[in-house]
């Protein structure tokens, strides 16, 4: 190996290491401010963007990992873990969790099993985040009066493949798995391959 890649190998190693030393600390402070309920093993290599309203509740279980930024996970469209939590909402995640880059957008309640793995750069929205009525959406206080949302369920031992959109009041049942890129409008049962836009079945699994 020539000098000048042996020595850049080596910087980079030691900007790694030093890197997810330094940043336990603005990931311990994120999750103290916002009172994260969190059990022990936690690895976050990145900052992650934290909001939990003052009568939101986020807990996270044990052995939990996530991949936040450009450093981690490189598989495209990088951006840190989002987890917004508004007012009377409920985020709950189970133990040993594995996640990259994704979003969890919780107005009602979002919930996660154990054993689950969640891609780089999907998004979980329990909200239209608007009224599907055009007159509603005109005016701010009734787009937010007429705004449904409802909660997601993504049970144990479930894989959302990267890039996918599971919406507002499915459930993912157990050992389901989701396609890469999908757009899940609709309940997938346990142990089956959803795909596509919108998810549709693909095939059982066996294990």
């Amino acid at each position: 190996m020539k000098t000048h890649v042996y020595i850049y190998k080596q910087l980079k190693k030691i900007y790694i290491i030093s890197y997810l030393k330094w940043v336990k600390i603005p990931v311990w402070f994120k999750l103290k401010v916002n009172d994260v309920q969190v059990g022990k093993g936690l690895r976050s290599n990145g900052v992650p963007v934290i909001d939990v309203w003052d009568t939101g509740k986020f807990s996270i279980g044990e052995n939990f990992l996530m991949n936040n930024g450009k450093r981690f996970n490189v598989i495209g469209r990088q951006q840190p873990c989002y987890f917004i939590v508004y007012n009377n909402a409920v985020l709950e995640i189970g133990n040993n969790v594995g996640i990259s880059g994704s979003a969890f957008i919780c107005f009602k309640g979002i919930s996660i099993g154990n054993n689950v793995r969640i891609g780089g750069n999907v998004a979980v929205y329990d909200t239209d985040f608007h009224s599907l009525n055009k007159y509603h959406r005109r005016d701010g206080k009734l787009d937010i009066a007429n705004t449904q949302s409802r909660k997601v369920i993504i049970e144990d031992d479930v894989f959302i493949g990267a890039h996918s959109t599971i919406l507002k009041g499915v459930t993912i049942g157990e050992g389901a798995i989701i396609g890469a890129g999908s757009v899940v409008a609709k309940s997938v049962p346990k142990n089956e391959i959803w795909a596509g836009n919108p998810a549709k079945f693909i095939k059982s699994v066996t294990y």
